[in-house]
């Protein structure tokens, strides 16, 4: 085969070579939550009837798990009959003694699954008796059955308010870092990067592999997957952005090859990691104040968040590199003619811009776990937070990210949860109708 003669031509053919190499560690690597899936599913009696099986008909075998707890007013039920079936397969599992039960099925695929009313305690019944699981895009997937005659606790709107508030300034913090690089990357450049989600799933996704396949450390595979994602942003702007800037390719243009860049990425993830999600280190430890329910790993990641942007600050406020990076961001032009080094500058800040939205995406994976798509699902909000608080300020890009952290995680105290992103939109929206310059954008850019 020909070696490839342009520079996107090498660094299309690189990235392809890593995801190769990446493969061949994953493909020899067994994962480490087989062990505890199956230890789970040894805790659980499970019959299983079916005329025809194409897989072993050993459950333990089975990758795939349909879950549950069934409680009546607060308390578990046990020796209820659940059953899971799929064409001629069927799979009968009993609740135990702390209400949970589990199902062990062969193949990725939806699912029909119901409850024995029969085995329910007298005078209740399951609102809906059949429900269905989709198993087709993740390993894992739980089913809840709601039951009429039971007494359902209530929160006040104070508790649900407060609650919501710490979700969502947790929530805020981690879309303030990645939001940063954005507006950091869009500042000095003008690139409105597409592909910047899939630095997020990098982080994930790059911790996941090495602490929860591998077995490293928390810290150090956090700390290496944060210099992975920097040594994305270098190996970008070295072999796809700085070659189209010499060529002066449009901001249009170059906007469009991110959007292919990002999609090229995302299914090079989906192929060498699956499309399961991935727990990256466990639920934790549960932690409760007042109203608030919460885990360590949360509150050491908002911990990590808050010094991550405090670093930021004074790096761009009290650092010659930080000054020059504003000084470029405001007219790249007027830097140069000062003696900057523009080039160098744009280098520096796509690998500080990447390694702050990698450290994003290592939190953002311990904390509500991970897959392909991570980065993807919140690219959204990441724009909605630079614009918000004014493109190319990366202050404003932090406040902007916690507004719409807040506002995503309140709004669902009173619309469906499945609305949350749509009425962050609608509060950007209105926002850039008053001021549409952004919270600390100004009026006019210069450069």
């Amino acid at each position: 085969m020909s070696r490839p003669k342009t520079l996107l031509g090498r660094g299309l053919a690189l990235m392809m070579a890593t995801g190769a190499m990446a493969i061949v560690a994953l493909t020899s690597t067994t994962p480490a939550n087989a062990a505890v899936e199956t230890a789970s599913a040894s805790t659980h009696t499970q019959s299983i009837t079916a005329s025809m099986l194409t897989a072993s008909s050993d459950p333990s075998t089975w990758d795939y798990t349909i879950l549950g707890a069934l409680k009546l007013n607060g308390n578990p039920v046990k020796g209820v009959t659940v059953t899971a079936t799929l064409g001629s397969f069927s799979a009968k599992a009993q609740s135990g003694a702390d209400g949970k039960w589990l199902i062990k099925v062969p193949t990725a695929d939806i699912y029909t699954v119901s409850i024995d009313e029969k085995t329910l305690p007298k005078g209740f019944k399951a609102v809906k008796p059949v429900l269905k699981a989709d198993l087709t895009m993740f390993s894992t997937t739980g089913v809840l059955f709601k039951f009429a005659g039971q007494t359902v606790a209530t929160e006040s709107i104070t508790d649900q308010l407060f609650a919501r508030t710490f979700s969502g300034l947790n929530f805020g913090l981690l879309l303030a870092l990645a939001a940063i690089g954005i507006t950091l990357i869009f500042g000095t450049t003008g690139l409105t990067n597409f592909a910047h989600g899939e630095i997020v799933t990098l982080g994930a996704l790059t911790t996941w592999l090495l602490h929860a396949v591998l077995g490293w450390p928390i810290l150090l595979a956090g700390l290496i997957a944060v210099i992975a994602t920097g040594a994305l942003g270098y190996t970008q702007d070295a072999i796809i952005w700085k070659p189209l800037r010499r060529r002066r390719m449009g901001l249009n243009q170059m906007m469009i090859v991110s959007i292919g860049l990002g999609i090229f990425v995302r299914y090079l993830y989906l192929l060498v990691f699956n499309g399961d999600t991935k727990d990256v280190a466990g639920q934790g430890t549960i932690l409760h104040f007042g109203s608030v329910d919460t885990t360590d790993v949360t509150l050491w990641g908002m911990l990590i968040a808050v010094a991550g942007l405090v670093g930021v600050a004074l790096f761009l406020t009290r650092t010659r590199i930080g000054k020059a990076t504003r000084a470029v961001s405001d007219n790249s032009a007027l830097a140069s003619a000062t003696g900057i080094e523009v080039e160098s500058i744009i280098r520096i800040v796509w690998v500080f811009g990447a390694a702050i939205t990698g450290l994003a995406g290592v939190l953002y994976g311990l904390e509500f776990q991970a897959n392909w798509l991570t980065g993807n699902d919140i690219q959204l909000l990441l724009f909605a937070a630079v614009t918000l608080g004014g493109l190319g300020t990366a202050f404003g890009a932090a406040i902007g990210a916690l507004i719409i952290g807040l506002v995503v995680e309140i709004s669902t105290i009173w619309i469906p949860t499945e609305l949350r992103y749509a009425v962050a939109l609608v509060v950007l929206i209105l926002v850039l109708v008053v001021r549409p310059q952004g919270v600390l954008g100004k009026k006019q850019r210069l450069g």
